[in-house]
């Protein structure tokens, strides 16, 4: 059940495509479509208050109504909000890890979301190799790829060091569009 799509592939991510600092090569569990053009990334901490998960719920419910692909990194906390919500309303989501396709999924605790992403349409996203394991770098690299696939970043919640401070960054050098929850504007102002 895992397919691989190069650079070279015509299968492979439009959007993705177009940045300069894209993955050679994708294994993934489902299938990418040409619909996930309109796709934005939900992303946040790990350490979400309650606020935050209704916060990022609700916005990938609003992306979903609209016919938008909502990419996320399957994390806990808010990755695990958006892709949640996403499939309970129906929609088309995609999660980009930060391991080998093949390789115990990190977080163990999102097995079965993953599973529930792929049965429903979505798709499980690596650039890695099948077994690599999670490593800290690859979680930089993961940002890079769920930027690249989208057209824009939302950042529901972030901490100090957070790897969704980070995507943003990335989404900014990508030249793509970001946006940030009004709570989260006001805590940093």
């Amino acid at each position: 059940g895992v397919s691989l799509v190069t650079v070279l592939d015509d299968a492979y991510p439009a959007n993705l495509r177009l940045v300069y600092d894209r993955p050679p090569f994708l294994f993934m569990r489902g299938e990418l479509r040409d619909a996930d053009r309109r796709a934005i990334a939900v992303v946040g901490t790990r350490s979400a208050s309650d606020e935050g998960l209704r916060q990022a719920g609700e916005l990938a419910r609003g992306l979903t109504e609209r016919g938008v692909t909502v990419v996320s990194g399957l994390a806990v906390g808010i990755d695990t909000a958006a892709h949640r919500a996403t499939l309970d309303a129906g929609g088309r989501t995609v999660a980009v890890i930060g391991n080998g396709i093949d390789a115990p999924l990190y977080p163990r605790e999102n097995v079965r979301l993953a599973d529930e992403i792929v049965a429903s349409g979505g798709a499980v996203v690596s650039q890695f190799l099948p077994q690599a394991p999670p490593r800290q770098e690859n979680f930089r690299l993961r940002n890079r790829t769920m930027s690249g696939l989208a057209l824009g970043t939302t950042v529901v919640e972030a901490s100090g060091k957070s790897g969704a401070r980070m995507q943003a960054r990335i989404a900014l050098e990508h030249m793509k569009r970001v946006f940030l929850v009004r709570e989260l504007v006001t805590a940093l102002s």
